[in-house]
């Protein structure tokens, strides 16, 4: 029987989401107009999202359905 490994995270997903958001966009910058950069942004556009979305269904507010 095959053992999962382990990893404990040291950041929350929200902080490596925003962190993969900035790389992709740094990257993106380096890069002429074309579609190789819409991609990246896209990809961008989409782990910020991802951030928000895990932000908001974290909040206190968020009430459970009755």
């Amino acid at each position: 029987m095959k053992h999962r490994r382990r990893f404990k995270q040291t950041q929350s997903l929200e902080e490596r989401l925003a962190g993969e958001a900035e790389r992709l966009r740094e990257q993106a910058k380096k890069l002429p107009h074309g579609s190789e950069r819409e991609i990246l942004l896209r990809r961008a556009r989409q782990a910020e999202t991802g951030s928000h979305m895990s932000e908001w269904l974290r909040s206190p507010g968020l009430q459970p359905p009755k």
